[in-house]
């Protein structure tokens, strides 16, 4: 996707020495690149919720629900915060 999108802009700047216009028209599209067309998962549009630092596997079951319900509350923090 980057490469077609500086191909594109470099087109857009060769071209513009015709007509300042599609000078314009690279930096729009530069700058709606840079705000929302990298993706560094490149699979889905929406990032992940935020998670606590992985650490190591719990041990005994208690370890393991307090883990599982802090997994739950920072996805519906992150639910909340997005509207979904």
């Amino acid at each position: 996707m980057g490469t077609v999108i500086i191909t594109g802009t470099f087109v857009l700047v060769v071209l513009g020495f015709g007509n300042p216009l599609y000078w314009l028209a690279a930096v729009a599209l530069l700058y709606v690149y840079v705000q929302y067309g990298r993706d560094t998962t490149g699979s889905s549009s929406s990032a992940a919720p935020p998670t606590p630092a992985p650490g190591p596997a719990p041990t005994t079951y208690k370890a393991y629900r307090a883990r599982r319900d802090l997994q739950t509350k920072w996805e519906r923090r992150y639910e909340r915060e997005r509207g979904k």
